[in-house]
């Protein structure tokens, strides 16, 4: 894992980190809670499943700006080691690029499916938790996630980098 390059990346992480941890946690306490309840005194936290997933849902797709912009996504490298060095950092620079516009194309379909959702006022069934938000959340995280790809067209990271010369 690469450390963050400037200060702003370095706090930003932290504090991203700090509210994945938090999300987590509550997670947990509410499963615990929910699962006592139900099984020790067979009265379970109405809605529980409900926010889980959707907690779930903002936990997931937050995390995806940070793993792109920590290099940590699962790669095959087996084309890297057979380019010259050069090439492997054009390689790399040009898989960000096509990264970046599958993620944008996706950002985009996402749009239009969260319109739709927030246009039929679709809810979750218990808690009636309106969907659409958690769904232009999405949108912006994925979003997110081409730009952070775009940046490492421009500059590919030191862990990434380092990978390519080696």
């Amino acid at each position: 894992m690469s450390a963050p390059e400037h200060k702003w990346e370095r706090q930003a992480d932290a504090a991203l980190g700090l509210a994945a941890s938090l999300l987590l946690f509550g997670m947990m306490v509410l499963t615990f809670f929910d699962v006592v309840g139900r099984y020790l005194l067979n009265r379970p936290i109405r809605g529980a499943f409900e926010v889980t997933e959707l907690a779930l849902l903002v936990l997931i797709f937050a995390g995806l700006p940070l793993v792109s912009h920590a290099d940590e996504h699962v790669t095959m490298d087996f084309i890297d080691r057979l380019l010259p060095q050069r090439l492997r950092v054009a390689w790399i620079r040009g898989m960000h690029a096509v990264c970046a516009a599958i993620m944008f194309f996706l950002a985009w379909q996402t749009w239009i499916k969260a319109g739709k959702i927030a246009g039929y006022g679709d809810t979750t069934d218990v808690l009636r938790i309106a969907v659409g938000p958690f769904v232009y959340f999405m949108t912006a995280t994925i979003a997110l996630t081409g730009f952070v790809h775009v940046f490492k067209v421009f500059r590919p990271g030191a862990a990434r980098a380092a990978q390519a010369t080696t």
